[in-house]
């Protein structure tokens, strides 16, 4: 059966697009441009490598201590959308500034501050979800936001990629091409973003009175009280926690791993390219088959593909190996995503949407912090160190990469136990 859309399901869809021709240009373009930073600045492969993924970490740990009192700060009435619009500006103004660095680290600066713009912003998104559509609609419209966020984000990325790769043509510098895709998608974002700031309103809300920050931090303290109470939400959380990790850390370090390998910039790029375009047919076909299966048992299903993809990055060491592991990204990434997303959203209750995807946000964050760091402390600890298994050479940084897919079991393990509670629970509401 053919799915309708309202327009605000169409707006909130939208922000998807916007905000995905970040990412892309996160795990494409930007690692390209700092590498350019981190040589004139001397660094060694292995600590650009590192350097990077504690830029990423830092990102990530801001947000996980802001995303749950941003979270439940917006669920108070009149709130939501404000913070929303004021996190999108952030990460817009951001993006656009990053080509006015001058040094690898002020570099690194902007990008945290923009990442913080960006993941912030997610966090007051995913909360409108509840509201914006129905219990029955959830996962379709969550999936479809992912898929046409894979499919939309490839536009801009086009443009810069024709503006990268064809700079002689053009007249101008590879570097000066890089700064002008930081402005086209920091364009591309404000744009798409404006039909969600327009028709969105809050419908779901807690009414709570005095001081609405100091009301903020005392909810947020019972927000972690009454998760613990709801153990089916709490052990989610938990699993969450872990198996998004490696999901996380592989779209954040990709394009900066493959360069750490030394391979060629150009084949990089466009393999990431396909895994947008293979993430766009396979993200909506995961939101069908969400109307036939178990949600449950199709997170479960990617987390498995998610654990053998970490561990097939292990022995990277051609390009066409990179090629098999965008493709093999693509067709789980936008799955996962968006069925974490639905999940938890049939799971709370809708207003309490945003302090429970503000709790999910900082578990997110926090698991974006372990890979990212343990990617980048084992990139430093292995530097110089030889590296065999099944007789094959693997570099050291694909053993920091590969050591993700550790945290990728023990989120399968704990998700296996919190499905069950949830599926408990159906039962005894029946």
């Amino acid at each position: 059966m053919k799915m309708q859309l309202t327009k605000l399901e169409k707006s909130w869809i939208l922000y998807d697009v916007a905000n995905s021709a970040f990412i892309l240009l996160v795990s494409t373009l930007l690692p390209i441009y700092f590498d350019y930073l981190a040589a004139k600045g001397g660094l060694s492969q292995s600590d650009y490598l590192a350097y990077w993924g504690y830029a990423g970490s830092v990102a990530t740990i801001l947000v996980a201590v802001l995303g749950p009192v941003c979270g439940t700060l917006a669920d108070q009435r009149g709130f939501k959308k404000p913070l929303f619009v004021l996190s999108m500006i952030l990460g817009v103004a951001g993006c656009a500034m990053l080509g006015v660095a001058w040094s690898w680290l002020s570099f690194l600066v902007i990008f945290v501050i923009a990442r913080v713009g960006y993941n912030s912003s997610i966090v007051f998104y995913d909360a409108m979800l509840p509201e914006i559509t129905t219990h029955e609609k959830m996962d379709r419209v969550s999936t479809l936001g992912y898929a046409l966020g894979y499919i939309g984000s490839v536009i801009p990325f086009a443009v810069c990629l024709v503006a990268v790769l064809g700079s002689d043509i053009f007249g101008i510098s590879q570097i000066t091409a890089l700064i002008i895709s930081f402005v086209i998608t920091a364009l591309w974002w404000a744009v798409c973003s404006l039909p969600l700031v327009k028709r969105y309103r809050q419908t779901a809300f807690s009414n709570r009175v005095g001081n609405p920050v100091g009301a903020t931090f005392r909810q947020l303290a019972n927000s972690f009280k009454e998760a613990k109470k709801h153990k089916h939400i709490f052990v989610y959380l938990i699993a969450f926690f872990f198996f998004i990790d490696g999901v996380y850390t592989i779209i954040d370090m990709a394009t900066a791993y493959g360069k750490s390998l030394g391979l060629d910039t150009t084949g990089l790029l466009l393999a990431l390219l396909v895994t947008q375009i293979v993430a766009f047919p396979c993200s909506i076909l995961f939101g069908r088959f969400s109307a036939k299966y178990d949600t449950g048992l199709l997170i479960k299903i990617c987390i498995v593909c998610y654990t053998g993809i970490a561990l097939f990055a292990v022995f990277l060491a051609h390009q066409w190996q990179f090629w098999v592991l965008a493709v093999l990204v693509g067709m789980f990434q936008g799955g996962i995503q968006a069925l974490s997303r639905s999940y938890l959203g049939k799971i709370i209750p809708a207003e309490q949407s945003g302090e429970y995807y503000g709790l999910m946000d900082i578990c997110g964050k926090g698991a974006s912090f372990v890979g990212t760091t343990l990617v980048a402390v084992m990139s430093q600890l292995t530097e110089g160190m030889e590296f065999r298994l099944f007789g094959l050479p693997i570099a050291n940084t694909g053993v920091a990469v590969g050591s993700i897919a550790v945290l990728f079991a023990i989120g399968f393990v704990i998700f296996c136990y919190a499905d069950k509670l949830n599926k408990a629970r159906t039962k005894v509401s029946l």
